[in-house]
Order: structure tokens, then C-alpha cells, then sequence
């Protein structure tokens, strides 16, 4: 159940709706190749707005909730970081202009949110109702660490999801992009554009990624409203991060280990918090294990804070001692 006030929600979402409509309907249909200093001042104002709403959460409904959201919003942003290797891979393949890559970015994280939301609020309500999902969930987390580690993820490839496939069956989908247009006429037939594949893509590969991401936040919060709106400021400035860090992303050499950190410690605190609140009659003759200690909010996003910050630092020192040895050489 939400600690936040309604009226504080809605007023939340219509700011957010508004400035989707202005991204996508008023700087959307301006194309461009966003410059190094306008990639740095959007991100930096989105940041600042994150830790705004963070305070405005604060004065309305509680520290709690406002670490809560702080918590969430530094775990969505680390792992969206790492995401963004699968974003270049998804242009690269789809041979998407350079000049309409904003656009694509805007219009495909709209449809991921759009997706998120759906996905949290299923989780939402499973998670109220079966308190031991946290066991899956923790599970997951932890097997998602581990596999970040002996590296046996596989970023490094995309490969088309079953929507996409399915789609390129029913609809005719021509291979030339014809600027922000979905359909276009070729030789007095209507086609799809590749900007539909891209944008669904997008879209939905995103969401492939909240199998990682969202377990992670619930393992952080327990409210929907936090939940989504970690989401929200975590992707908002993804599109200006994909040009800012496009040709830095494989020399974050450390930030795996960071994330598989967070991921694992988050696992950990679900399987605790499972333990405490346990129902299932093959655990503890189906009562709560009262031992399991309770892992503070506070302490959750030190860790985040500590493991995400250690590990890039540790990526800039090994890319500056890389380069160093370089120029010696």
C-alpha cells in the first residue's frame, strides 16, 4: 500500500504525461545528433530533478519512502547503464540514421514505461498476496549475480524476440526508413517502416530487462507509486546517456561486478525478508523464522551508493592506466 498522498501521485503523473507529450510530439520532430554539452546538461537536469522528486517525496510522505525512491532510482540507473550495450546492438543491427536515434530512444522507452507499468502492478498485487514470490524473486537476483560474474551473460549479442518475429510474418515491413514515418508507399503499396520494428524493440527488450530490475526494487520497496517512478527517472535520461557514453560502454569494465554486488545483496535481503514473513508449511512448520534480522532502508542504499560508486571509479583508473601504457608504449 502507497505511503504517498493521492493528490501528490496525480499531480506526479500529469507532470510526467506532459512532459512525454512535449518529448515526443515537440523535440521529437526536430531530429538530431545530440552535441557532448547537450547530452551532459540533460542528464545533469535530470538527475537533479530525480533528487528534487526524491525531497518532494520526503516532505510528503516520509523519509521512508523517500530513500525508498533514492534506493530504487540508483539501482534502475545502474542497471539501464549496463542495458545500453544491447540498445547500440539494436540500432546497429536495424541500421537506424543517426539523426533518428533520439527519437527512436524517446518513442521506444515511452512504450517500455507504458510496458513497466503493466509488469509492476502485476507484481504489486502477487507480491501482497503470495509473500513467498520474494523466494523466486531472490532466487533470481542471485543467479543473475552470479551469471554478471563468470560472465555468462550475453549482452553482447541480441537476438529478435518472438514478437518481433511474429510481426515480420503478418505485416509487410519494407527495409528503407522513410524519417519518423511508420508507413510509407512503395511502388503504389503501403509498407511498414523499420521504425516500428525498432520502436516495439526497444520497447520490449526493456522489458526483458525489468525480469532483472524490477524484483530488484521490490527487494527496496514494497509501493507501486516508488516503484514506478524510479522507473521513470531512471530512463528518462537513458537517450542522452546512449550518445554520451556510446563509445565508453566496454571500457565500464568493472561496472558488472558492481551490479552483480547489488543484485546479490538484494537477493539476499528478499530471502531474509521471505524468512521473516514465511507461510509456506515446509519452512519453520510454516511460521516466521523470528531470527532473520531486518535489513534497514539507510543500509540498502549505502551499499548501492558504495558498490555502484567503487566500481567506476575502479573503471576510470583501469581505462586511465590503459591509456597511460599506451602512450608510453
Amino acid at each position: 500500500m502507497s505511503e504517498t498522498p493521492v493528490a501528490f501521485m496525480i499531480a506526479t503523473f500529469a507532470v510526467l504525461i506532459a512532459f512525454f507529450v512535449v518529448d515526443l510530439f515537440v523535440i521529437g520532430r526536430k531530429p538530431h545528433v545530440p552535441s557532448t554539452k547537450e547530452c551532459v546538461q540533460h542528464i545533469a537536469f535530470f538527475v537533479v530533478m530525480a533528487l528534487i522528486f526524491g525531497g518532494l517525496v520526503w516532505c510528503f510522505a516520509g523519509s521512508k519512502p523517500a530513500i525508498e525512491f533514492y534506493s530504487g532510482w540508483l539501482t534502475e540507473y545502474s542497471l539501464s547503464i549496463d542495458n545500453l550495450f544491447v540498445f547500440v546492438i539494436i540500432m546497429s543491427n536495424f541500421a537506424v540514421p543517426k539523426v533518428l536515434q533520439k527519437y527512436v530512444l524517446s518513442v521506444g522507452i515511452t512504450v517500455a514505461l507504458i510496458l513497466r507499468g503493466c509488469f509492476i502492478l502485476v507484481g504489486a498485487a502477487i507480491v501482497q498476496r503470495f509473500t513467498w514470490v520474494f523466494f523466486l524473486f531472490g532466487a533470481f537476483l542471485i543467479y543473475t549475480a552470479i551469471k554478471l560474474v563468470v560472465g555468462g551473460d550475453d549482452d553482447e549479442e541480441y537476438h529478435e524476440n518472438g514478437l518481433i518475429r511474429m510481426l515480420r510474418k503478418v505485416i509487410r515491413i519494407t527495409d528503407d526508413y522513410d524519417g519518423e514515418k511508420l508507413r510509407t508507399e512503395k511502388d503504389g503499396k503501403s509498407y511498414w517502416t523499420p521504425m516500428l520494428i525498432v520502436f516495439l524493440t526497444i520497447g520490449t527488450t526493456d522489458v526483458m530487462f525489468a525480469f532483472d530490475s524490477i524484483p530488484a526494487i521490490f527487494g527496496l520497496t514494497k509501493d507501486p507509486f516508488i516503484v514506478f517512478t524510479s522507473n521513470v527517472f531512471a530512463l528518462l535520461g537513458l537517450q542522452q546517456l546512449y550518445f554520451l557514453l556510446g563509445a565508453l560502454l566496454d571500457k565500464l569494465v568493472y561496472l558488472p561486478v558492481g551490479l552483480a554486488f547489488v543484485l546479490g545483496f538484494i537477493g539476499i535481503k528478499l530471502v531474509m525478508e521471505a524468512l521473516s514473513g514465511n507461510t509456506l508449511p515446509f519452512i519453520n512448520g510454516g511460521h516466521p523464522v523470528s531470527w532473520v534480522p531486518e535489513v534497514p532502508t539507510w543500509v540498502s542504499l549505502v551499499v548501492i551508493v558504495v558498490a555502484i560508486g567503487s566500481s567506476a571509479i575502479a573503471s576510470v583508473m583501469k581505462m586511465k592506466s590503459v591509456e597511460g601504457a599506451k602512450s608510453e608504449s
